[in-house]
């Protein structure tokens, strides 16, 4: 075993040989390694989400080019089997380097447009196929649900169902519903329940709400996922979330999108302008020091750039698995990042995801 595991999972989930560790071995990892950031697909749930009369929202089908549009369908296809099949996401996990996954749903599951109860449906529908992941190789994977943010009392009851009866470590959440930002006073009892839950919160970008000038180059992905990151980010500091939770778990996305450039900006408009300190009682950057950061920024500079600002401690793997703006050499990429000392990769690698998920890392 990789680590200790004492989640309830459901009795339907049947529990079959974890995979070998013969493998791993293989890929040259020297350290126990946590994949943060990745995506499982449950089409039962899509099933679920077609009773609306809505059509499903794709940021990219919906204002990206056409030739973005046919790219995103046939991507869909080429990948389809490593979003569904766990058989085929172990193996690209051993060639990862990958110990353990903590999965979470595809954000085209985030459903948050259409009727309440259907997603409360599609959400349950999601989470118990997750579980049935866990269950089937409580070795390799941990999970983080999903809810349905368009009804507040319903997120915070599946959030107790995720934690309390399928013993998962959190949940993934988009970075915005419709015209609402999670930061919005409706979710303070989530908030609440999450702190007191202990739950980790993964903020993923659920797509830009303005794409009026993304339509070509895919920018509605390239700048668009991170740019809603970056205003998440934005929206819960400002508005006070982790001033009034201050042991919330949240990771964000892709480096935390781009707020990893501007704290600076962000704490020089703490200073000087009145409506950036109606919530919070220090600097932005205070609060931003407790949110931890994935990995997924591709070029070495940057994550030197987010360890020298944010600090080792608060950084994590994340691969986005298994679609093509993921990164697949999450091992690697830190390990060769010359300015990382030893003590400074493990935690990166797996130790400080390790720590978030309640992982026990095995001796090596």
């Amino acid at each position: 075993m990789f680590f200790t595991c004492s989640a309830h999972v459901p009795k339907s989930a049947a529990a079959t040989k974890p995979a070998s560790r013969k493998i791993i071995k293989k890929a040259g990892k020297k350290s126990f390694a946590v994949d943060l950031h990745c995506h499982v697909h449950v089409p039962e749930a899509d099933a679920i989400a077609k009773q609306t009369a809505l059509p499903p929202r794709d940021p990219v089908l919906q204002h990206g080019s056409q030739r973005s549009a046919d790219r995103q369908k046939e991507q869909w296809q080429q990948i389809h089997h490593k979003a569904t099949s766990t058989e085929a996401r172990l193996k690209e996990m051993d060639k990862m380097g990958i110990d353990v996954q903590a999965i979470s749903t595809s954000p085209s599951h985030y459903n948050y447009r259409i009727e309440p109860e259907l997603n409360r449906q599609a959400s349950r529908v999601v989470n118990e196929r997750l579980a049935e992941i866990v269950a089937s190789h409580p070795d390799r994977f941990v999970a983080l649900g999903t809810v349905p943010m368009q009804d507040p009392k319903m997120a915070v009851a599946e959030l107790e169902y995720c934690m309390k009866k399928l013993g998962f470590r959190g949940l993934e959440l988009g970075t915005n519903v419709g015209k609402t930002e999670i930061a919005d006073p409706k979710y303070e009892k989530l908030w609440a329940k999450a702190q007191e839950l202990g739950a980790v919160i993964f903020l993923h970008p659920s797509g830009f709400t303005d794409t009026s000038r993304m339509k070509e180059h895919f920018l509605t992905n390239v700048i668009g996922n991170p740019l809603d990151t970056t205003m998440a980010i934005a929206h819960i500091v400002y508005g006070g979330i982790l001033e009034r939770y201050p042991k919330l778990k949240i990771v964000a996305a892709h480096g935390g999108g781009y707020m990893g450039h501007y704290p600076a900006r962000m704490d020089h408009a703490y200073r000087v302008r009145p409506e950036c300190h109606d919530f919070i009682t220090r600097p932005p950057s205070y609060y931003m020091k407790k949110i931890y950061y994935d990995t997924m920024v591709f070029g070495e500079a940057q994550l030197e750039h987010l360890v020298k600002l944010w600090g080792e401690s608060h950084v994590v793997i994340g691969t986005d698995y298994p679609y093509d703006m993921g990164y697949y050499k999450p091992v690697d990429f830190i390990e060769r990042t010359a300015s990382l000392t030893r003590k400074q990769k493990d935690a990166i690698i797996g130790g400080n995801a390790a720590k978030l998920l309640g992982l026990k890392v095995p001796k090596r």
